[in-house]
């Protein structure tokens, strides 16, 4: 018996290695081998957030696609819950994948310890993940907001062009100046802020 021909959908954004596509696509290579599929399709997103639809181009075509006509693959296969999406409204998850489904499409998180089935075990422990996905961006939204004011009332700039006349100044964590920045420099160390200096700054 041949194997079932599948679409697999993998997005990053900025957070862990883990989450890389390389990874997520050899994960997925993976449970597609061991489960009896062949993956015959990609959908990617790079570098996007999992808040929300707009801007996700990857998971929009995927799911025009599957509304809209047959396709050449029957399952679609995701790393894990929260790479299909970090939405705030944990409904709004379910309703992209009850999309796919009521399309003939099943949905397999490769990376799961539960099978996406109609169980009540996995249906409970499905949304749960969907509970903690959405948190977790909520917490990272709150601390980078805590950090960004932090640095803000310290002098520090959040990024952006220096103003007119002056240029960026490294610093270490202590405050303590380095050098001026170039227009291309970025930090090489997570520790250092950048400051507001003039030209004639040392």
């Amino acid at each position: 018996m041949g194997s079932v021909p599948a679409a697999q959908y993998l997005r990053m954004s900025t957070e862990h290695q883990q989450y890389s596509i390389e990874n997520q696509a050899h994960f997925i290579a993976g449970y597609a081998s061991l489960h009896g599929f062949s993956v015959v399709q990609s959908y990617v997103d790079a570098g996007k957030s999992g808040l929300a639809l707009k801007h996700r181009e990857g998971l929009g075509q995927l799911l025009r696609d599957v509304v809209a006509a047959p396709q050449a693959y029957r399952a679609i296969l995701v790393y894990d819950v929260s790479r299909w999406g970090r939405f705030q409204d944990i409904d709004e998850s379910a309703y992209y994948e009850f999309l796919c489904k009521r399309a003939g499409f099943s949905v397999h998180y490769c990376a799961e310890a539960f099978p996406n089935d109609t169980t009540i075990s996995s249906s409970v422990m499905k949304s749960l993940k969907r509970v903690m996905a959405a948190e977790y961006s909520r917490e990272l939204s709150n601390r980078s907001f805590e950090r960004a004011r932090r640095n803000a009332e310290r002098g520090f700039r959040n990024g952006g062009a220096p103003g007119y006349g002056f240029r960026r100044l490294l610093c270490s964590s202590d405050g303590k100046p380095k050098h001026l920045m170039e227009g291309s420099d970025r930090k090489n160390l997570y520790a250092d802020k950048v400051t507001r200096g003039s030209s004639g700054s040392a």
